[in-house]
């Protein structure tokens, strides 16, 4: 099995909601994300690739566009932690990208949410 990924980053805010008042992300707060799209092929293309670099620009794009520099309570339906973002993100990339199996986000450099597809 072949496997890649790439990374993509973003800076934005969010509120958590849910947490006791006194946690310190149920206030206005943001992060520099790094999301990674993980993909994986057991046969590699005529050129050697599971999928060129090239390809993943999609995603750079709905992210500068959708996610960079904005509130994340105003884009998402759903309470903006990093695991939602994870699934949201794959079910949206999965559909363009036949090899992805798994995508990561990361608020900080120390912590990380995998959402990965089970197949």
């Amino acid at each position: 099995m072949y496997k890649i990924s790439k990374q993509f980053a973003f800076s934005a805010s969010h509120i958590l909601e849910g947490l006791p008042h006194e946690h310190p992300c149920s206030r206005l707060h943001g992060h520099n994300y790094v999301v990674t799209v993980h993909l994986k092929s057991e046969q590699l293309n005529e050129v050697g690739f599971v999928k060129d670099y090239r390809d993943l620009d999609m995603v750079k794009q709905y992210i500068d566009e959708k996610l960079d520099h904005r509130h994340l309570n105003d884009i998402f339906p759903f309470n903006p932690t990093a695991e939602n973002m994870a699934k949201f993100l794959y079910d949206t990339f999965k559909k363009n990208i036949a090899e992805l199996y798994a995508v990561e986000v990361s608020e900080t450099p120390k912590t990380t949410a995998i959402y990965e597809a089970d197949r």
